[in-house]
């Protein structure tokens, strides 16, 4: 029997190492920027000054007669009234006059009783309490009013984005190899 001669052939595979780290972000981002500005609101009153009116003029008609003109006015109406009633008066002494017939109607009756004398017309007015008129004209505040203003900026600010690589390490931690081992020859002659 004869044996084959075997050559033999062992390898050995190439080992790779690596080593790696992941990189990292880094993010930060500013906060926005606010502008904020602001005009009040403006309140505008204008009051206008009361206007008080008093008449007291026919108070003072009552105290004094008042002016000169309605005084004379009065005083021309009055002794226009007491010449009528005298006139009226004389009239009737001259109906009486004329029926002398009759008992009592005699001159010394008549006539002496018109002894008196006629009062001077009033220059003044009636005293009332309603003589003095009080006015009070009030108006009304202008008020105006303007609204405020708000107005508001905003400045977003971009994010901030930094990326740091990772380690990367590679290398061979064992080599291919590839050896041949021939077969033992007996050379035995």
């Amino acid at each position: 029997m004869s044996i084959i001669p075997m050559l033999q052939i062992q390898t050995t595979p190439t080992v790779l190492h690596i080593d790696a780290d992941m990189g990292q972000y880094s993010i930060r981002q500013p906060k926005a920027d606010v502008e904020l500005h602001t005009k009040p609101g403006k309140l505008t009153i204008q009051s206008h000054p009361i206007d008080l009116n008093i008449d007291q003029s026919k108070a003072f008609s009552a105290y004094h007669g008042g002016n000169m003109i309605d005084m004379n006015a009065r005083i021309y109406s009055g002794i226009q009234q007491i010449f009528l009633q005298n006139m009226a008066e004389r009239v009737q002494q001259g109906n009486e006059l004329a029926a002398i017939h009759k008992p009592g109607n005699t001159i010394a009756n008549i006539v002496g009783t018109n002894w008196q004398a006629k009062p001077f017309p009033e220059t003044r007015t009636p005293a009332s309490m309603d003589n003095v008129s009080i006015r009070v004209n009030t108006r009304a505040p202008d008020v105006r009013f303007e609204a405020g203003e708000s107005e508001m900026n905003v400045t977003v600010n971009k994010p901030e984005i930094e990326y740091q690589r990772g380690k990367l390490d590679i290398y061979v931690q064992q080599y291919a190899s590839i050896q041949y081992i021939p077969p033992s020859i007996d050379i035995g002659l």
